[in-house]
C-alpha cells in the first residue's frame, strides 16, 4: 500500500491553468503522462533521488491533493475533538508522511503507467467525482485504483484513493485511532512526527507547514 501510495503522489500532478478546465478523468490521464515523461527523462529522479523528489513533490504535486479533507477522513471521530491548532499539526504530519512516502517509492515506477478507465455513467455534476484507473505493472496484474476527487475552486483535487477496493484513508483511520485511544489527539501527532523525521531530506527541501 505504501509503494502505491509513493505512485498516487507522483500522478497527481498538474501544471496550472489546464487542471482548471479538464474533466478529472482528462486530468488524471494527463498528469500520469507528465509525471512518467518526468521519471523517464530525468535519470537521477528515476533512480530515486530524494531531493528532487521531494522538490517535484513541494512544486507539482501538493497542491492538488485535498490534504485538508483527507486528514479529516484518516483522523475520523477524534477530528471533531481536535483544536484548530492541533487539525493544523495533523495536517501538516500527514502531508510530510505522504511526501516521505512519494520520495521513497518514486524511483520503482520507471517503465509503468497508469491506464484511465471510461467513466461509468453521466460526467459529475456537482463537487466530487470517482476516476478508475488501472496501475499497469510489466508482469503482473493490472492492479484497480480508484481517485476520490472533490472540485475546491475551480481545480479538482484527490482526497482518497482506493486500491482493490481498500480506501487509504480508512486504513489510516484504524491506525490513527488505536494510537488516539491510548495516548490522545496529542499522542497521535508525536507519533506522527516521530515517523516524518528520518524522511527529511536536506533542510530547504524538506516539507513546509
Amino acid at each position: 500500500m505504501s509503494k502505491v501510495l509513493g505512485f498516487i503522489a507522483g500522478i497527481v500532478i498538474a501544471a496550472g491553468a489546464w487542471a482548471q478546465a479538464l474533466a478529472p478523468e482528462q486530468l488524471v490521464q494527463k498528469i500520469t503522462d507528465e509525471v512518467l515523461a518526468a521519471i523517464k527523462s530525468d535519470k537521477d529522479l528515476a533512480a530515486g533521488d530524494k531531493q528532487k523528489a521531494v522538490k517535484l513533490a513541494e512544486e507539482k504535486v501538493l497542491p492538488y491533493i485535498d490534504f485538508d479533507e483527507a486528514t479529516r477522513l484518516a483522523v475520523g471521530r477524534a477530528w471533531s475533538q481536535a483544536s484548530p491548532e492541533q487539525k493544523k499539526k495533523l495536517t501538516g504530519e500527514f502531508r510530510n508522511m505522504l511526501v516521505r512516502t512519494y520520495s521513497n517509492a518514486i524511483g520503482a515506477y520507471q517503465g509503468q503507467t497508469l491506464k484511465v478507465l471510461p467513466s461509468r455513467g453521466k460526467p459529475p455534476a456537482g463537487d466530487e467525482a470517482s476516476v478508475r484507473t488501472q496501475f499497469i505493472r510489466p508482469g503482473g496484474q493490472p492492479l484497480p485504483i480508484e481517485f476520490a476527487m472533490r472540485k475546491t475552486g475551480d481545480t479538482w483535487k484527490v482526497f482518497d484513493i482506493v486500491v482493490e477496493g481498500v480506501s487509504l484513508v480508512l486504513t489510516y483511520r484504524s491506525e490513527f485511532d488505536a494510537v488516539v485511544k491510548q495516548e490522545g489527539i496529542d499522542g497521535l501527532i508525536k507519533r506522527l512526527a516521530q515517523k516524518n523525521t528520518p524522511a527529511a531530506v536536506g533542510g530547504s527541501a524538506s516539507p513546509k507547514k
